[in-house]
């Protein structure tokens, strides 16, 4: 493709500047992107080469990584966030969103935010990189994938206390969430008719009305009325029985009910590899599965695996 997977910087006092160079060390022949960000908050010494045109990034990529510069308030140390560059994270952002959406960039690839540094620096209203993505969009609502080889899995309910999970899963969140799903496995990962499992909220799935009695209630009816629509999706099943290796081999993605639930075991199996995917946007995204990690920053010993993995599913969901 000629159009390349843009990458956002993130918050630039992380780890996503100096994993954005190894990435290009690792792709940089085979998936060229372009990061959008501040030249000077690159670690000192990168070989790149500032672009205005996105098409010139596959040129360019093999002996430079491609930037689009965006000038921030100030530079930065790695490790000490400052609000005064919370701004320039969100335009980035915007720019990002806006190139894909016109067909300049393929793929948006976000590297970690700070959430904290965003709301005092630029009143940022959102709880994370997602809903500000699906706001740009004019989304009302998307669904979070971790993906990797191993296994996706899509919590239902995100960052909320386990305690208010009840009562945010409702009837419509978990149909909304399973449509969406079972849409991107489509789309995006080429899957005809994509198999998904959907994981009970009580332990055993409530053992028959035993420890709790959602599945009994409105969750078995709602996946018989699914299969009913025509999708490929089953369950309620246990979710202590529901990662194991023949299990996984019976099901194309997870649906969960809760953040645990569905991230301890992808981070368990895959912890250096997994992506988040954006899925019920118009344009593809992906993220690294990992934080802005202050304590490690600078220090050259970030792991960029992960948002190699993120920047090649990108480029494949894109490509399809």
């Amino acid at each position: 493709m000629s159009a390349p997977v843009a990458l956002s910087c993130g918050e630039p006092a992380g780890i996503g500047p100096e994993l954005a160079v190894k990435a290009w060390a690792a792709l940089r022949e085979t998936c060229p992107f372009v990061w959008i960000g501040d030249p000077r908050h690159l670690p000192a010494g990168t070989a790149i080469e500032v672009i205005t045109d996105l098409g010139d990034a596959a040129r360019v990529s093999a002996t430079a990584m491609p930037v689009l510069a965006h000038p921030f308030a100030k530079p930065t140390v790695p490790g000490d966030a400052d609000p005064a560059n919370a701004p320039g994270v969100v335009a980035v952002l915007e720019r990002a969103v806006a190139l894909v959406q016109a067909g300049d960039a393929s793929a948006l690839c976000t590297a970690p935010i700070h959430k904290k540094a965003l709301i005092d620096g630029a009143d940022f209203a959102y709880p994370g990189h997602t809903e500000f993505l699906a706001a740009l969009a004019g989304v009302d609502r998307v669904v979070m994938m971790l993906a990797s080889d191993q296994l996706r899995v899509v919590p239902a309910t995100i960052h909320i206390a386990l305690s208010e999970v009840p009562r945010a899963l409702t009837p419509e969140l978990l149909r909304d969430t399973l449509r969406i799903t079972e849409e991107g496995l489509r789309l995006r990962f080429g899957l005809e008719r994509p198999r998904i499992a959907v994981a009970g909220l009580n332990p055993h799935a409530g053992e028959g009305g035993k420890m709790g009695h959602e599945e009994l209630d409105w969750i078995a009816p709602l996946i018989a009325e699914m299969q009913g629509d025509g999708f490929n999706v089953t369950g309620p099943h246990p979710a202590d029985t529901l990662f194991h290796a023949a299990a996984r081999a019976r099901y194309d993605a997870a649906v969960c009910m809760y953040h645990d639930q569905a991230l301890i075991p992808i981070k368990t199996l895959d912890f250096d590899r997994g992506v988040n995917v954006t899925l019920g946007l118009p344009f593809v995204r992906t993220s690294p599965d990992h934080g802005t990690a202050f304590d490690i920053a600078g220090k050259g010993v970030a792991n960029p695996s992960s948002l190699i993995e993120a920047l090649k599913l990108a480029q494949a969901m894109a490509a399809r």
